[in-house]
């Protein structure tokens, strides 16, 4: 299975852009140049995240998490909580969601 995200040119260099991902919303932004998705879920009890300052905020209780690996940096969410990614390929331009393949 092979779902179209975004276009690569339309992903930010710098924050991160909500796109629309089978009823929810992802996350889609470059970590070192490369583009990743994370869901866009908080871990703690489910709220929406914002991007700031380089870190993925929770808008509902305030959980950070890192925007490089999604780990957890800061409470309420469990200690060794981390962010859904999904796994993804690029290919003619385009970040796509890729399952099963």
């Amino acid at each position: 299975m092979k779902y179209p995200l975004i276009k690569i040119d339309e992903i930010p260099d710098e924050g991160a852009k909500v796109v629309p991902f089978f009823g929810r919303e992802v996350h889609v932004y470059k970590a070192n140049g490369v583009p990743k998705a994370v869901s866009n879920t908080c871990m703690h009890f489910g709220g929406p995240l914002e991007c700031k300052e380089g870190k993925f905020v929770c808008a509902w209780h305030g959980a950070e998490y890192d925007m490089k690996d999604g780990q957890r940096l800061k409470a309420p969410a469990p200690p060794h909580s981390r962010l859904m990614f999904l796994s993804t390929r690029v290919e003619d331009g385009v970040l796509n969601y890729v399952w099963g393949e």
